[in-house]
């Protein structure tokens, strides 16, 4: 009966630095880690790091199949449970709608928001109580952004998802978390479409990949529905549900983040 932590995105940045941790213990007690990501060499040199047995799985998201092939996997594991998911894998492309092309806009919304729907409705009949499930959703989910205006909205969508879905399993025990960082320092930012206008963004900040890792798991466990992990973030949040759209806008064109 062989326990699961499944982690997308997971052979660079905040994917690989959670695994770590899970492999570390904490996530809790874990037999097997599932990594999903499209990149092989990456993969095998993450199951060649880890103490605990580790399945890579070498997948694109934007592909339904691929959540057929993990599906199957976990129906062909006898008795397999799964303790953790984690949805993060993402792509991001800065600039005006209209300037972005097509298939890379329907590239992001399948990666950001039908992904974590699948897996979720793929791997609940495998989960138990104390399951935990954490969606990597961003601060940008807080308020719409114009120049990053689909993943935005998309991460808007795995907020909102995240919450409800929280609020549906908690009786029985399994909890949802979102997790809104502020963007980190990782090969998320190597090809950002706009480059200025990525630059403008990031001038909130940025978080740092082993403190959000430890936020999340920390969230998780403790059955939280939300995690920001930086202070400032966390005022900014409590701002958007006061502040109008149109007077947080005209404060981030003033900043220059616009």
């Amino acid at each position: 009966m062989p326990t699961i932590a499944i982690v997308t995105g997971a052979s660079s940045g905040l994917g690989k630095e959670i695994v770590r941790r899970i492999d570390h213990g904490e996530a809790g007690s874990v037999d097997e880690i599932w990594v999903v990501a499209r990149r092989p060499e990456r993969l095998d040199a993450l199951v060649r790091t880890c103490s605990c047995t580790v399945r890579p799985f070498c997948l694109d998201l934007t592909d339904p199949d691929s959540f057929d092939i993990l599906e199957s996997a976990l129906l062909e594991t006898p008795a397999a449970r799964v303790r953790l998911l984690v949805n993060n894998a993402g792509a991001a492309s800065f600039g005006d709608f209209a300037g972005i092309p097509r298939d890379e806009v329907s590239r992001m919304m399948a990666l950001l928001m039908l992904a974590p729907v699948e897996l979720a409705y793929r791997t609940l009949p495998f989960m138990r109580a104390g399951s935990r499930i954490i969606n990597i959703a961003s601060v940008a989910a807080f308020l719409p952004q114009p120049r990053l205006a689909v993943y935005a909205a998309a991460k808007r969508f795995v907020l909102d998802f995240s919450r409800a879905l929280d609020t549906e399993l908690g009786d029985i025990d399994i909890h949802v978390t979102a997790v809104c960082p502020k963007f980190m320092k990782t090969e998320f930012l190597d090809a950002p479409g706009d480059a200025g206008c990525a630059q403008r963004m990031t001038r909130i900040g940025f978080d740092n990949v082993g403190h959000v890792a430890e936020a999340a798991l920390a969230a998780a466990h403790a059955g939280r529905s939300l995690c920001i992990p930086s202070l400032d973030m966390k005022a900014l949040y409590a701002a958007t549900r006061v502040v109008p759209y149109r007077a947080a806008i005209a404060l981030e064109r003033a900043l220059g983040i616009l």
